[in-house]
């Protein structure tokens, strides 16, 4: 079909559905929902057909893909059309369905309709922001544009989600000044009150249930065996989405407990975390990086206690901000496997206990299932936490320091002993059990990129004292600061973090840490080893020294001053005072302020050789 055919198609069903009465009447004048129920009002996602038309249609390694859009509503007498991308194994039928929703930023892709199909699911990947990846349907955002600015003789120009009079784009707006979390009246929102339908968190929430009556409507998929999930806004979304009673299962990554602080009282009592939380029944996975941004880890504990399902698990890595790795982000994949497929069994959540016994270090108590093979349990701890963290703690929170501490099995139970460098703040702490798989799995991960398995994690909740506890019961900080901040020996890298762990190059929150910080006139020193000549960068924040190493069998004694470490535009360290990230890799791309208009500058090279060895990062006195 030509595209001049195709848009008189589209044009046509504009016309049919201009008369269509409006999903959720406008509110003029008059008071606005003001709790979650109130909102969603008596909202039925299956009563509207859907109108699916079909975009593109292909095949990828026994994979049917399709490029569809559909109805999601009628707002202010126009019509919403969601495109999304739509995967299933070719000649599989009674498939369980997924939802999967994006992120601020990214794509409705194919890659993770391509990954779910080769395990045996149906997927739809909504484009709530209209924006597509696959090998055969592409929309960016300059093409997200074209479509706004309806260019159809632009050759890039192609189809996709419409919001008609309402905005429920993001990264960027439609409208120039759209916030999109903001429940306050604009030409462009549903109510002219400030409302919770407004925002276009409700939006694409209506858009994400009216993707579980397409997936329901599909032959190939049983619909009694829907879920969903999605990352970061898409994991916010996914508990917006798990209220409604046809998912079955749910995994929300980097988000959906901790959306709390709005200045709104009527945002918090309609599109809070907490709101939809409290609304959920099905089994739920979190998956919850111990350092991330905007799904923290310290709300988490109020997130379960919130849920009314007693089927929960969190998986949370440490170290890790807004990021994972195979071992974590394969949860998602394990808990439709066990919640839709019935095809693996989740062990219990392992479960931890803080102690603090006077005149002792305090300890923690961990007791888990022991039902599937266990590779190992970590313990990890921090005094780096506080009461009630919100997005303006973003630094303090990305930034914090997890201990490591391999805990001894005693009598059925694992005991860890948390020494403390002080008294006086509080204690996080919280224990990750490893567990082998039968075989490996792979998957999309939370950015598409495929990722394969051998194992999965899964955590207790973050056990706290706050520092006033901590003070009182008299434990002992028997942590003393120390000028050696790493061996590279044992389990050195649990105190490490990559997002690439088939790379070398590692980063620390050591040197944030006060047991780690620079006494007065220190250097920073490092033995490093490269069989070939090299060029290694030392990162520490936005700052970068780069060593010029021989190579050969010896290792190589490097030492830096503060001033052999600079930013973008070449400005040196004053000191080590301030410094949070410390990296060790190969060449780093040194990113300019926003008010500079300049181009990320390369520092070091790529790689030759063997991976170097470490030794002995330290602080070194001078005499």
């Amino acid at each position: 079909m030509s595209r001049f055919v195709c848009v008189l198609v589209f044009h046509a069903l504009l016309t049919a559905l201009a008369g269509a009465a409006d999903t959720f009447p406008s509110i003029d004048g008059q008071s606005a929902p003001s709790n979650l129920r109130e909102m969603w009002g008596d909202f039925d996602p299956r009563a509207e057909p859907l109108e699916v038309e079909t975009l593109a249609t292909w095949e990828e390694d026994e994979v049917v893909l399709r490029v569809v859009r559909f109805r999601i509503g009628v707002f202010k007498g126009q019509p919403a059309l969601l495109a999304a991308v739509y995967g299933f194994p070719k000649g599989a039928k009674d498939l369980p369905g997924l939802v999967q929703i994006h992120g601020g930023g990214q794509y409705a892709d194919a890659n993770a309709c391509i990954a779910n199909a080769r395990r045996g699911y149906a997927t739809v990947s909504i484009a709530w922001a209209g924006r597509i990846s696959s090998s055969n349907y592409r929309v960016n955002p300059e093409g997200v544009k074209l479509f706004w600015e309806n260019a159809t003789s632009n050759p890039h120009y192609r189809l996709t989600t419409d919001w008609g009079a309402v905005d429920g784009y993001h990264a960027p707006g439609r409208h120039q000044g759209n916030q999109f979390p903001s429940a306050k009246p604009h030409p462009w929102t549903l109510d002219s009150v400030e409302s919770p339908r407004n925002s276009g968190w409700f939006l694409c929430a209506t858009a994400a249930r009216r993707a579980l009556t397409f997936l329901e409507q599909q032959p190939e998929v049983d619909k009694s065996k829907l879920g969903v999930y999605g990352h970061s806004m898409g994991g916010k979304l996914t508990v917006l989405t798990a209220t409604d009673s046809r998912v079955k299962a749910a995994a929300p990554s980097c988000g959906g407990i901790s959306d709390r602080y709005n200045n709104s009282q009527l945002f918090r009592d309609t599109l809070g975390d907490s709101e939809s939380l409290k609304e959920i029944t099905c089994p739920i996975i979190f998956l919850s990086p111990a350092n991330d941004f905007h799904g923290r880890l310290g709300d988490l504990p109020k997130a379960i206690g919130e849920i009314r399902s007693e089927q929960w698990r969190v998986t949370c890595s440490p170290q890790h901000s807004h990021q994972d790795t195979a071992p974590f982000e394969v949860a998602t994949l394990l808990w439709f496997d066990d919640h839709l497929k019935n095809s693996f069994q989740m062990p219990d959540s392992p479960t931890a206990i803080l102690r603090l016994q006077s005149g002792e270090a305090p300890s923690l108590e961990v007791t888990i299932d022991e039902s599937k093979p266990i590779r190992s349990v970590d313990v990890f701890y921090t005094q780096h936490g506080r009461q009630d963290e919100t997005p303006s703690d973003r630094e303090f929170t990305t930034n914090r320091f997890w201990h490591h501490v391999k805990p001894t099995l005693v009598d059925g139970r694992w005991l860890a002993q948390l020494p403390i460098s002080s008294t006086d703040k509080p204690i996080w702490a919280y224990a990750n059990v490893s567990y082998a798989l039968e075989e490996p799995v792979s998957g999309a991960g939370y950015y598409y990129r495929t990722y394969t398995a051998d194992s999965f994690n899964l955590s207790s909740l973050v056990s706290v004292a706050w520092a006033d506890e901590v003070a009182s019961s008299r434990v002992v900080a028997t942590q003393e600061r120390t000028t050696m901040i790493e061996t590279f020996v044992g389990d050195w890298q649990k105190e490490w973090f990559t997002y690439r762990p088939f790379e070398w190059a590692r980063t620390t929150h050591k040197l944030h840490d006060e047991m780690y910080r620079a006494p007065a006139g220190a250097k920073l020193a490092l033995d490093v080893r490269s069989l070939a000549p090299n060029e290694l960068v030392v990162l520490i924040d936005d700052y970068a020294a780069v060593a010029s190493l021989d190579g050969g069998n010896e290792f190589e004694h490097l030492t830096f001053a503060p001033d052999d470490f600079q930013n973008h535009a070449g400005e040196s360290l004053i000191d080590w005072n301030s410094a949070k990230r410390f990296r060790l890799s190969p060449a780093e791309h040194l990113k300019p302020t926003r008010q500079d208009p300049g181009k990320p500058r390369l520092v070091g090279r790529n790689w030759r050789g063997a991976p170097p060895t470490f030794r002995n990062l330290r602080w070194k006195i001078p005499e």
